[in-house]
């Protein structure tokens, strides 16, 4: 169970590291990705409205913040590195001219395919093969600018490559400490949870030993005093004290991963049977009836101990909170899967503490 516990733990707080760095990493790429965006629509822009070239920079006016295309620090110089070039059309949307001063890698029937491909995905920004691109109007009709931005996506590419690269070393860091430390933050339950099964362990052996007492005694009374309904009734509470007394250990057993309970085909119709038949008299003495509904001559690999005594409990709860006169149902079947059905008549269902009911 603690081993359990802890591979839980494990789990959770790494699902949850793991899920914020994606988001973090997801967040990062999509602001790179919009100021890359925004970065080269300045440049764009800058060149459609100086009718498809660049300003000239030795007269430039203040440009205001919010449209710079370049940071502040960027010299000026520089800025004429710029690869660029720009398709213009005429009103018929024929290719009329093209400006390729600025952009000697690109042949002029590319830059026109360019231009034409743009034009017919009907957006005025987008990407097309490293290329930024912005359709405007103009007098004589639509023009295209294209702005090289493979230099730019590949700084950015870099950039979030490191990015990442930082968040994975640190995820495993992490992973590794949580490793490291998740066996330090569930000592105190494991050490609760033993000293819980050994008082539990010790609790039985020392009620063992008054309970065989109990049975002894009363085997001397019963053979003095012949039948009795007392002696019946103290039997039969001992008998109840030392079913508790085994469940109580079955619970401290069955949460450990090499408890293995013992599997092995046997008749669960016969097995069913006979436990509805133990409490035939039971249900007929309280005034009730146990009608059995049971499908014959089912095989079932498990373990016949561990089925009788979950049918017994059920059917034991069945009794205690059936309505006076009711009716209980136990049913076997089997379809696709085994079921197996313990229903009884309960007027006050609703006062139970239905979440607690199959504790």
């Amino acid at each position: 169970m603690i081993y359990s516990l802890r591979k839980k733990l494990i789990w959770i707080c790494g699902a949850s590291i793991t899920a914020v760095f994606v988001i973090i990493f997801v967040l990062i790429c999509a602001f790179a990705a919009n100021q890359l965006d925004s970065a080269m629509d300045g440049i764009t822009d800058m060149i459609s409205e100086n009718g498809g070239t660049l300003p000239d920079f030795k007269e430039e006016p203040p440009i205001p913040a919010e449209k710079k295309a370049f940071p502040d620090f960027f010299p000026k110089e520089s800025r004429l590195n710029v690869s660029f070039f720009t398709v213009h059309f005429d009103p018929d949307g024929e290719a009329s001219r093209a400006n390729m001063d600025f952009a000697s890698s690109v042949p002029a029937e590319t830059a026109q395919e360019y231009a034409e491909e743009a034009l017919s995905g009907g957006k005025e920004r987008g990407w097309l093969e490293g290329y930024r691109y912005k359709v405007y109007d103009t007098d004589s009709g639509q023009s295209v600018v294209f702005a090289d931005g493979n230099m730019n996506r590949m700084v950015s590419g870099m950039i979030l490559l490191s990015v990442g690269s930082v968040l994975i070393g640190s995820l495993v860091v992490i992973l590794v400490l949580i490793v490291v430390f998740s066996k330090r933050a569930v000592r105190p339950i494991a050490e609760s949870y033993e000293k819980q099964k050994q008082f539990i362990t010790d609790a039985n052996h020392e009620l063992k030993t008054p309970l065989t007492l109990i049975m002894a005694n009363l085997d001397i009374l019963q053979a003095e005093l012949g039948e009795n309904e007392w002696l019946e009734d103290i039997r039969a509470e001992r008998e109840r004290m030392n079913a508790l007394v085994r469940q109580l250990v079955a619970l401290t057993q069955m949460d450990e991963d090499e408890n293995q309970i013992p599997a092995e085909p046997f008749p669960i119709s016969e097995t069913i049977s006979d436990v509805a038949s133990e409490f035939k008299a039971l249900a007929e003495k309280k005034g009730l009836s146990l009608y059995t509904y049971i499908q014959q001559d089912i095989e079932y690999v498990g373990n016949e101990a561990s089925i009788r005594r979950l049918v017994s409990i059920l059917l034991d709860n069945a009794v205690k909170y059936c309505d006076p006169a009711g009716e209980i149902r136990l049913m076997l079947s089997r379809k696709r899967k085994l079921v197996i059905t313990v229903e009884n008549s309960c007027a006050d269902v609703g006062k139970m503490e239905l979440d607690r009911l199959f504790d």
